[in-house]
């Protein structure tokens, strides 16, 4: 025989009753064989309790802890497979909307989240960067300049210039070389 013993309790917070497990016995020839406390088994009063496993095994996380080192329930392994409760407000003999067992974050999930923030700082340093980038057109306008010749005087220019002998056109060659400057 399996002996659930169960309470419930009113949490002001969530505004409604709640129900838990706290022990299950195992009774054999009308004496108890095996004293399990039961943790993390709980749901609220007007739903009912499901779990894949429920077991006193460590591989299936172990919702049920022997109650004492002396007990006899060290030599028992428990597993209750595809287990479902409900202790109250039961009605036409079916189980309410079921409390799962499973939780929210699993490792996939996790690793999902983990995965989407570092695909958003990604973009976010993209976008950065995009924003702050500068058309080479505009660039060039401000750090280059038409180069620079500075105006000579007429007078000046006779010096430094002498006629090359050509054939009818009139050239002259400079000997003066530094005649010019150039910003860029």
């Amino acid at each position: 025989i399996f002996r659930f013993l169960l309470t419930m309790s009113y949490y002001q917070l969530s505004v409604q009753n709640w129900f838990s497990l706290h022990r299950l016995q195992l009774l054999y020839n009308h004496s108890i064989q095996a004293t399990f406390n039961a943790t993390r088994i709980y749901a609220p009063a007007s739903y009912s309790y499901h779990c894949e496993h429920v077991s006193s095994l460590q591989r299936y996380d172990a919702l049920l802890i022997p109650s004492s080192a002396n007990d006899l329930s060290k030599l028992w392994e428990v597993t209750f497979i595809d287990f479902q409760i409900q202790g109250f407000n039961i009605q036409e003999g079916h189980f309410a909307y079921a409390k799962d067992c499973a939780s929210f974050f699993s490792p996939a999930i996790l690793m999902g989240l983990v995965m989407s923030l570092i695909l958003l700082l990604v973009l976010v340093y993209a976008l950065h960067m995009l924003i702050h980038l500068k058309s080479l057109d505009r660039h060039y306008e401000c750090k280059a300049s038409p180069a620079y010749f500075a105006q000579m005087k007429d007078n000046d220019m006779g010096d430094e210039k002498e006629p090359l002998r050509s054939s009818g056109n009139e050239s002259y060659e400079l000997r003066n070389q530094q005649f010019s400057k150039i910003y860029i």
